[in-house]
């Protein structure tokens, strides 16, 4: 036996574990968050309201202290360190800085929900997913949606296509539209391969939920017995314009950070982090003050505008990017590790990739441990040289790319915007669906479809 005081005791506590040989008991505090997303809301909706972050903190505990117990604190304080330094933090800065400053941009006016003005907002912020992030398109646009349709008495539907569509679909034919592809770009993906390769799948898709879209709401409309003549509407104008340049700002922000490397790194805690990735966040968190700074005070109260959906995507996205670093190393283990089985199956026999396979189970991975970091460990599976992948197998990372950003619509998780835009609609008095209901519908307008991207295009 190794006595405490022998140094051997801290080699062994400082040894990095080893995702292969991880019991798949690691992820009972991963899925026990899931289910507790899931389920408590709609089983248990006053303890979620009043105790939400509490029990996600317990899940917390309730992997670190054996973790710690068996692999050591050091161990345990540098992969917790780098989780929230090097993936919840730029996650989280990029989130409030566009959350605040689109919280700041009023749409003035009458907008009525008809299925013509519904569409063209789906529309509108499908296109403008992939220029300023699904994120800040989001926030720009989901306040304008509910508020044209707070006298319908059908409106779930539209949030869910707004999710489908604006929080996801539409942001995939840019590095800022999407985490996914920021990754590939920070990994040395070009600027506009995905524009290029994704281009014509990702038009089938909003095409087509566009489509569907304008078809149910007509329907619902005309059973609400809404045909009249819509009603006379004032004049549209914008109010909080200085949140535009603050936006633009956000997105610089964002793309340079991609393109410049000083070659400086921090070291935090044993996390490194580039000087560029460190700038980033700081300017973004920066941006987001600045916008409560300048923007009026009825502007955001007009938005009906408050803290409490971000400071709930705060704390349950923590939890997720703590509890979910032993999962991600069973994944990174591939073959070799307890989900090798998963990987087998982008195999087609021959040592090739499935690229199909790729397809799916990035796709499925992606909608439950949160699309970001499934991109990463695939790209590093595929090889994780992006020249080959542009090049000798684009299509598979055609396959891994599509994968990330569509099936990331599937869950309330999948996506950084999914659970904000949930968040504000029930905030503006819609009953959301839980979050088998939501899976449920996202799954009904989107899988077929998928499919047939699969069949045409891989």
């Amino acid at each position: 036996m190794v006595s405490p005081l022998d140094p051997r005791a801290s080699v062994q506590a400082l040894a990095p574990f080893d995702g292969a040989a991880l019991s798949l008991a690691w992820g009972l505090p991963f899925a026990g968050l899931i289910l507790w997303i899931a389920l408590a809301p709609l089983v248990a909706p006053k303890l979620w309201h009043h105790h939400y972050g509490k029990i996600a903190g317990v899940l917390v505990v309730a992997l670190l202290i054996p973790f710690a117990a068996t692999f050591g604190t050091a161990e345990t304080v540098h992969n917790v360190v780098h989780a929230i330094v090097l993936e919840y933090v730029p996650f989280f800065s990029m989130l409030f800085a566009l959350f605040t400053i689109a919280g700041g941009i009023r749409l003035k006016g009458t907008l009525a929900g008809t299925p013509g003005v519904n569409t063209a907002l789906l529309a509108l912020g499908a296109a403008l997913a992939s220029v300023m992030g699904t994120t800040g398109a989001s926030m720009l646009l989901i306040r304008p949606l509910l508020s044209a349709n707070e006298t319908r008495a059908q409106r779930v539907h539209a949030v869910v296509f707004f999710i489908l569509l604006v929080g996801n679909v539409g942001g995939a034919l840019s590095p800022l539209g999407d985490p996914p592809l920021f990754i590939g770009f920070l990994r040395g993906v070009d600027f506009f391969w995905t524009t290029r390769v994704l281009a014509l799948p990702t038009l089938f898709l909003s095409v087509t939920l566009l489509a569907v879209f304008y078809a149910l709401d007509a329907a619902l409309y005309r059973r609400e017995g809404r045909h009249e003549a819509a009603p006379r509407r004032t004049p549209l104008s914008i109010e909080g314009m200085p949140n535009f340049l603050l936006l633009a700002s956000a997105i610089g922000a964002v793309l340079v950070s991609g393109l410049w490397n000083p070659g400086i790194a921090l070291d935090v805690a044993g996390a490194t982090v580039q000087l560029e990735d460190a700038l980033r966040s700081v300017l973004l968190v920066g941006l987001g003050m600045l916008s409560v700074l300048v923007t009026p005070a009825a502007v955001r109260a007009h938005n009906q505008f408050h803290w409490a959906p971000i400071v709930e995507v705060a704390k349950l996205f923590a939890a997720i990017f703590i509890t979910i670093f032993p999962v991600l190393a069973m994944l990174e283990a591939g073959r070799d590790g307890p989900l090798a089985k998963i990987f087998m199956l982008v195999s087609d026999g021959t040592g090739e990739r499935d690229n199909v396979m790729v397809f799916w189970l990035t796709g499925l991975l992606s909608a439950f441990l949160d699309n970001a970091p499934t991109y990463l460990v695939f790209f590093n599976l595929s090889g994780g040289d992006a020249e080959a992948l542009m090049r000798e197998h684009a299509q598979s990372l055609a396959a891994l790319s599509m994968g990330a950003v569509y099936f990331g619509a599937l869950t309330y998780i999948g996506n950084a915007p999914n659970f904000m835009i949930k968040a504000i609609a029930e905030d503006r008095g819609v009953a959301m669906p839980s979050f088998f209901g939501y899976l449920g519908w996202a799954s009904l307008a989107l899988l077929p479809l998928l499919a047939v991207v699969a069949a045409v295009w891989l």
